[in-house]
C-alpha cells in the first residue's frame, strides 16, 4: 500500500465515518479523500458497529448525537472489539465545546473535533490523531 496518491507517499489509512448527517458526511469524506485516505462511511451507529467489526479501520470519526445509539453506548461497545483496541476514536461533534469536552472524555475518545468542520484544518487534525 506504499504507493504515491495525490503527490504523497505512504500508506493510504481507512477512516471510518460513523456520522448520520449526509451533508457533513459528504464534506468530511470529501476532505480525507481529496489527501488520500480511504473512506469507509455509516450513517447509523448498529451499521458503523458492523463495519468496524469486519474490517478494522486505522480510525474512527464518530458523531456523538446519533439518532440510533447514544456516544457513550457505542464507543463503549467498539472499546471492547479487541480488534479495535488500538484504534483511535475521535468525536466529531456539534455540541457547545465544554459539553463535548467533558463528553468526549469521559466516552473514551482519543480526541475531539468541533463541527462545523474547519475546511482547512480538518485533514490536518484527523491525521494527527492517525499518527500517535
Amino acid at each position: 500500500m506504499g504507493h504515491p496518491q495525490n503527490g504523497r507517499r505512504g500508506p493510504i489509512s481507512t477512516i471510518l465515518l460513523i456520522e448520520d448527517n449526509k451533508q457533513n458526511a459528504l464534506l468530511m469524506r470529501r476532505l480525507l479523500e481529496k489527501n488520500g485516505h480511504r473512506v469507509v462511511h455509516a450513517d447509523e451507529g448498529q451499521s458503523g458497529l458492523g463495519m468496524a467489526a469486519a474490517e478494522p479501520p486505522d480510525l474512527i470519526l464518530i458523531d456523538l448525537g446519533l439518532p440510533d445509539i447514544d456516544g457513550e453506548t457505542i464507543i463503549g461497545i467498539l472499546k471492547r472489539i479487541p480488534a479495535l483496541a488500538e484504534t483511535p476514536i475521535v468525536a466529531v461533534t456539534a455540541w457547545p465545546q465544554e459539553t463535548a469536552r467533558e463528553m468526549a472524555q469521559a466516552y473514551g475518545c482519543d480526541g475531539l473535533i468541533l463541527k462545523p468542520i474547519n475546511t482547512r484544518s480538518f485533514t490536518a487534525e484527523v491525521e494527527k490523531y492517525l499518527r500517535r
